[in-house]
């Protein structure tokens, strides 16, 4: 309940502060509730950041159920049907999770403008599919070393081959474990700074970008609007978890134990 309450005190600053108005919101009055409640910040903030919201679900959505896919298959593959060298590619792609972004940013914007692909919302799907390539491939193959080997071999001798097998196997019992990736990946893709601020702009970048504008344009003194900003921007992956939380912890489980 201690660090229950440090996590919340933030929260209570954020919120109250989002409804005092200009005169209000002052540092040495964070700690009150507001003399007059006001929505005039939340219409402000929203106004603002609403085209970059928009912007943000175009590239979570397809970003984290692209990478999501890609992994089940890698997963699935280096799990359940091996080939010579397997253990060699799962330790190379599982070595990107380590690599900081902040080593690669100038080589990668070399890479991305070479390609040519557009900045803005496609040059950051295409990053986060790739950087979310290592995390769902780990996911999916603890998942599916779990599985039954009998029941892929049963799979085989009624004819069916390694994509047949996945399809209709092996996918239909991979939920637990693609609602934890797509936690996942909607959380990372839609908090991410370092690639947007890298390969977008305030015209075409998410909202992260477009609320790191909001408190340091000219609205930096009203507190007010800046935290009404950021509990928005918020929203989306808070109420993921609140729908979907007790599916993540079940399916991290699922994967953790011989079934």
């Amino acid at each position: 309940m201690l660090f229950v309450l440090l996590v919340l005190i933030p929260v209570y600053v954020l919120f109250v502060t989002s409804f005092k108005g200009a005169g209000d919101a002052a540092p040495a009055r964070a700690w009150a509730l507001p003399t007059t409640w006001t929505l005039e910040n939340w219409q402000t903030a929203w106004t603002t950041l609403a085209p970059a919201i928009a912007r943000s679900l175009q590239m979570v959505i397809p970003a984290t159920i692209i990478s999501a896919f890609l992994g089940s298959l890698n997963g699935f593959v280096l799990a359940r049907w091996r080939f010579k060298g397997a253990d060699l590619v799962f330790t190379l792609i599982l070595f990107g999770m380590f690599i900081p972004y902040q080593a690669v940013m100038i080589p990668l914007n070399q890479l991305v403008l070479g390609i040519g692909i557009p900045t803005g919302i496609p040059t950051l799907i295409l990053l986060h599919v790739i950087y979310g390539i290592p995390i769902t491939t780990l996911i999916f193959r603890n998942y599916y070393m779990t599985v039954p080997h009998s029941l892929i071999e049963a799979a085989r001798v009624d004819g069916a081959g390694m994509l047949r097998t996945y399809w209709n196997i092996l996918l239909p019992i991979s939920i637990p474990s693609f609602v934890v990736v797509l936690i996942w990946q909607f959380t990372n893709a839609w908090n991410d700074f370092l690639f947007a601020v890298f390969f977008s702009s305030s015209s075409n970048g998410p909202v992260t970008v477009a609320l790191n504008n909001l408190a340091n344009g000219a609205l930096l003194q009203n507190y007010g609007v800046s935290m009404a900003g950021a509990l928005l921007a918020s929203l989306p992956t808070l109420i993921v978890y609140i729908l979907l939380g007790k599916y993540f912890v079940g399916g991290l489980m699922s994967g953790s134990v011989k079934g």
